[in-house]
C-alpha cells in the first residue's frame, strides 16, 4: 500500500498546517531531500498541546502529544508536497521533549512520532535515524518539538 493509503487505514485527520511564527520556512526541499523545522502538537482546531511532562502531563499523554506532532508534520507534507507519497523514506528525526530535571524517557516519548511514521511508509522506510533528548523549555510551553528529514520519491 501507498504511504496515502496506510494514512487513510488508520482513520486519523491531520491537524491544520501551521504557519511559521517566526523567520524562518516550515520545509524546504534541496534536491531529493525535504527538511522540516521544528513541529509542535497543533489539535484540529488549531490550538497547542501544552504542558510539560513530569509536571502538567504523564507519560502517556506526552506520547499522545508525539504523535500529534507527527500528525502536524504530515499536515505540512500534504499542504505543501500534495501528497505523502511524495516521501519516499524517513531519514533522521530529532525530538526534544519539555520536561522536568528527573524525566529520563524521552525516547519512549519519541516513539509516539516514530511509531505513526512507521506505520505510514513501513517499518522499514519509516523508522530513520533518531535523537531524542529532554529540554528545560520549550516554545509556549509545548511537551514535544519534532524536527525531521525526508528523501523524496
Amino acid at each position: 500500500m501507498t504511504a496515502t493509503e496506510n494514512f487513510q487505514a488508520l482513520g486519523l485527520t491531520l491537524p491544520p498546517a501551521p504557519a511559521p511564527l517566526g523567520v524562518y520556512k516550515p520545509y524546504l526541499i534541496d534536491g531529493k531531500y525535504l527538511y522540516l523545522s521544528g513541529h509542535g502538537p497543533v489539535q484540529d482546531d488549531k490550538s497547542l498541546i501544552i504542558g510539560r511532562i513530569g509536571e502538567d502531563m504523564d507519560i502517556e499523554k506526552g506520547k499522545l502529544a508525539a504523535r500529534q506532532v507527527a500528525l502536524t508534520m504530515l499536515s505540512t507534507i500534504v499542504t505543501n508536497l500534495g501528497s505523502l507519497d511524495k516521501v519516499k523514506r524517513v531519514i533522521k528525526v530529532l525530538g526534544m521533549v519539555n520536561c522536568t530535571p528527573d524525566f529520563g524517557r524521552h525516547p519512549y516519548v519519541i516513539n509516539g512520532a516514530s511509531e505513526l511514521f512507521a506505520k505510514i511508509w513501513g517499518e522499514e522506510n519509516g523508522i530513520g535515524v533518531r535523537s531524542a533528548v529532554g529540554m528545560g523549555s520549550l516554545p509556549d510551553n509545548i511537551p514535544v518539538e519534532i524536527e525531521a528529514l525526508f528523501e523524496l520519491a
